[in-house]
């Protein structure tokens, strides 16, 4: 009973957090759910429950598409086109990684992943030190993503 509440409140404060999120934020939002989402993968990869591990990664993989699809190459110029290719190259790893049960191609994309949240990061960063001014900036990376 107390799983289920914890999880309900879990799934409540996500959703607020999402609703109350700028293109930034949700971003960040995405790649943290990747994250938690191959981690879990991971581990249903070492108990052996396919299935499941079919889901997250598919879950994962369809994240990676969503942010691929909200890229804007009008106003990204080469950093769209380069995460462009970087989701594509991901999401090829996780077909393989898939495949192949491997958890080391999880942690290669992970690890990918990871990067891209930290730079994600500094955008932010750099937004809050200059009190606003690269808003324009920072929805033309986002580009008009929507949840």
């Amino acid at each position: 009973m107390y799983t289920k509440g914890a999880k309900e409140y879990s799934q409540v404060s996500l959703q607020t957090e999402v609703l109350e999120a700028d293109p930034h934020k949700l971003i960040q939002l995405l790649l943290e759910g990747a994250l938690t989402r191959l981690a879990v993968a991971k581990v249903f990869i070492e108990q052996s429950e396919i299935e499941k591990k079919n889901e997250k990664i598919g879950q994962v993989v369809e994240i990676l598409c969503s942010l691929q699809e909200s890229l804007d190459h009008e106003r990204g110029g080469n950093i769209s086109v380069n995460l462009e290719r970087l989701y594509d190259y991901m999401t090829r790893r996780l077909f393989d990684a898939n495949r192949l049960n491997d958890t080391d191609i999880i942690n290669e994309v992970m690890g990918l992943i990871l990067e891209i949240k930290a730079g994600w990061e500094g955008i932010r960063d750099s937004y809050e030190e200059l009190n606003g001014q690269n808003t324009a900036a920072v929805n033309n990376a986002s580009g008009s993503y929507s949840v």
